[in-house]
């Protein structure tokens, strides 16, 4: 058999440690080749194709970032180039293709899996969104950074008696901001799914600090937005793949908070920092079952699934099933913050 292999979307901590189990898993115990399309999708389209052995694999496991590099495709591009696809495919003898990555890379596997093309999918996503799997690789580095992060900067927003925001990646999805939030002792946190009240959080601020706290932290989604209304957000519009160019939510909520409270805020966008450097032994762990399964599962021809965790055990979820909605953070998760807000 031969395997094709590609990652999609934005680097991710454990990437490489996917492409080291499906390589050595092929070759090991099934004898088989794994060839590599460089920059995602743009990679199968163009041609861009490289071979992947034991040898180019064995120091990738704690290694972030992609070989393979990747990049992102516009939607329609992706949907117009299904036949083409297949041509390079086929052209390289290749039997069944695993791709790695987020929604946007697993609608185009389904896409290309409902032509009949044979495809085994590897969720890959630092906000843990895709529906299916308890957790995707990647998620655990990235909570693990801003945990850190927000560790260090409590003791300098009580030294100055400073409000201090922590803006965390999570576009439609707030398990980040939701964990490192716990995790770190945050004060308020902010995600996607619920709009935030202005008055509520300005309240918070003012209470605390009245009740003879020295500071307050809080943790914000890129993608939380205010109830209708309440506060004005500068519109960014949407790029060529549909996404909502986000305007620094953080830095706007931080300046209504001091123009209203009166309080002294600090804000701090963690960014890309998050999804960058070594992958945590967790996410090691994940991403390592997870090639080894997908590659299982090519072989046992079980095609149009996608990997899963679901509680310790590794299963495949149906990629169709995967992308038809979001995995965001339930009611029931965000209402655990409660005792601890404020």
């Amino acid at each position: 058999m031969r395997i094709g292999v590609l990652t999609g979307g934005g680097d991710c901590p454990g990437l490489n440690a996917v492409l080291r189990a499906v390589v050595r898993t092929a070759e090991k115990q099934y004898g088989s080749d794994v060839i590599g399309f460089r920059n995602g999708w743009r990679g199968l389209l163009e041609d861009d194709a490289m071979k992947l052995d034991r040898p180019l694999v064995n120091g990738l496991l704690t290694r972030g970032g992609t070989v393979l590099g990747s990049a992102r495709v516009a939607p329609q591009r992706l949907r117009d180039g299904l036949g083409r696809m297949r041509e390079v495919l086929e052209g390289h003898g290749v039997d069944v293709l695993i791709p790695i990555g987020g929604e946007g890379t697993l609608t185009a596997a389904a896409w290309l899996s409902s032509e009949g093309v044979p495809v085994v999918g590897v969720p890959k996503t630092i906000d843990n969104d895709i529906d299916g799997t308890d957790l995707t690789f990647g998620f655990d580095t990235a909570v693990s950074i801003a945990t850190d992060m927000i560790d260090r900067l409590h003791t300098t927003a009580e030294s100055h008696q400073r409000v201090l925001l922590v803006e965390v990646m999570g576009r439609h999805a707030g398990w980040i901001a939701l964990n490192a939030g716990l995790a770190a002792g945050a004060h308020l946190t902010i995600t996607p799914e619920e709009p935030f009240d202005i008055d509520e959080v300005c309240r918070l601020v003012t209470a605390r600090f009245d009740r003879g706290h020295r500071h307050v932290i809080g943790v914000v989604s890129e993608g939380a937005t205010p109830l209708p209304g309440t506060m004005p957000l500068r519109d960014g519009g949407v790029d060529e793949f549909g996404h909502r160019r986000f305007t620094g939510v953080a830095q706007q909520l931080g300046e209504e908070i001091e123009r209203r409270t009166g309080k002294e805020v600090r804000t701090t966008v963690l960014g890309h920092v998050q999804r960058g450097g070594t992958p945590t032994s967790f996410d090691r762990v994940l991403a390592t079952r997870f090639g080894l399964h997908a590659t299982i599962a090519a072989h046992e021809e079980q095609f149009g699934q996608m990997v899963a965790l679901r509680g310790t055990g590794i299963t495949l979820f149906p990629l169709a099933d995967a992308v038809a909605q979001l995995k965001t953070v339930p009611t029931d998760r965000l209402e655990e913050t409660a005792a601890f807000t404020g």
